[in-house]
C-alpha cells in the first residue's frame, strides 16, 4: 500500500476522531433537549468554557491527567472512548468500502450508531431527532451512491430491507413487547443500510442483532445481575448486528447458503 491511501486512511480516522467529540456533546445534550451547537461546551461542574487546546481529542484527556483545568473535576474515560470508537470506525467503514460512493452513508451510520447506542444504554431512549432525521438524510445518500453506481436495484433492496425489518420490529412489539417504537423506528434506518449492500447483510445484521442481546440477557441473568423481567435496551444490539451485517454480512450468508445446498444433497 502505497503512502498515499495510507495518508487518506488516516486522515479519515482523525476525522473520526474529531466527530467523536462532537458526538459526545451529542450523547449529552439531545435527550435533554439542549442545543447541540450553543452554548459552547463547558464543564458541567464549575461552568468555565473548555479551551480550544482542552478540546482536542484524546490527547487533552491525557494531558489533563482526566481532569478539568479550573476546578480539578474528574472527566469520565468515555469521552475519549467515544472518540477512539468513532474514528477507528471510520477506518474500518473504509476498509470495507474503500474509497466509494456509498462510503458517506456508511460513515454517517457509523456515527449515528455510537449516538444512538449510548443515548439508549444512558436513558432506555433512542431520540426522535437522531432517528426520524436519518431516514431523509440517508435516503439522500444512498440515492446518490446509486446514481454514482448505476446500480438502483441497491436502492429498492434498501426500501425492501427498511420496510421489512420496520414491520418485523413493529410485529413484535405488538405480540410480545419488551422494545419500545423507538427500535421500531430505528430497524427501518438499519435495515435500509443493510438492504443496499445486499440481502446476505439484511438477514445477518437483523438475526445478529437478536443473537448478540439475547447472549447478553443470557450472561446477565446466569450473572444474577438481572431477572427474567429486567428490561436491557435493545438499541446497542441493533447497532451492533447491523455492524456484523455490514463487516462480515455476505461471507456469512454465502456459507449459510453453502451449508444448506450440501446438507440438502446429502
Amino acid at each position: 500500500m502505497s503512502w498515499l491511501p495510507v495518508a487518506g486512511v488516516v486522515a479519515l480516522g482523525v476525522v473520526g476522531l474529531l466527530l467523536g467529540s462532537f458526538l459526545n456533546v451529542v450523547i449529552w445534550r439531545v435527550p435533554r433537549g439542549e442545543s447541540i451547537v450553543v452554548p459552547p461546551s463547558a464543564c458541567p461542574r464549575c461552568g468555565h468554557r473548555i479551551r480550544a487546546r482542552d478540546n482536542v481529542p484524546v490527547l487533552s484527556w491525557l494531558l489533563l491527567r482526566a481532569r478539568c483545568r479550573d476546578c480539578g473535576a474528574p472527566i469520565s474515560g468515555r469521552y475519549p472512548l467515544v472518540e477512539l470508537a468513532t474514528g477507528l470506525l471510520y477506518v474500518l467503514v473504509l476498509l470495507r468500502l474503500g474509497w466509494s460512493a456509498e462510503l458517506p452513508a456508511y460513515l454517517y451510520l457509523a456515527s449515528i450508531g455510537v449516538a444512538l447506542a449510548l443515548i439508549d444504554l444512558d436513558t432506555h431512549r433512542l431520540p426522535d431527532p437522531i432517528v426520524l432525521s436519518a431516514y431523509p438524510v440517508l435516503a439522500v445518500l444512498l440515492t446518490v451512491a446509486s446514481w454514482a453506481d448505476g446500480d438502483w436495484s441497491a436502492l429498492l433492496r434498501a426500501l425492501i430491507g427498511g420496510a421489512a425489518l420496520w414491520v418485523l420490529y413493529f410485529v413484535l412489539l405488538a405480540v410480545k413487547g419488551g422494545m419500545g417504537f423507538g427500535d421500531v423506528k430505528l430497524a427501518g434506518v438499519l435495515g435500509a443500510g443493510l438492504g443496499w449492500l445486499g440481502w446476505g447483510p439484511l438477514v445477518i445484521g437483523a438475526f445478529a442483532a437478536f443473537l448478540l442481546g439475547g447472549l447478553f440477557g443470557l450472561a446477565l441473568i446466569v450473572a444474577r445481575r438481572a431477572g427474567g423481567k429486567t428490561k436491557v435496551p435493545f438499541g446497542p444490539w441493533m447497532v451492533l448486528g447491523a455492524a456484523v451485517g455490514v463487516a462480515a454480512g455476505e461471507p456469512l450468508w454465502g456459507a449459510y447458503l453453502d451449508l444448506i445446498t450440501v446438507s440438502a444433497g446429502s
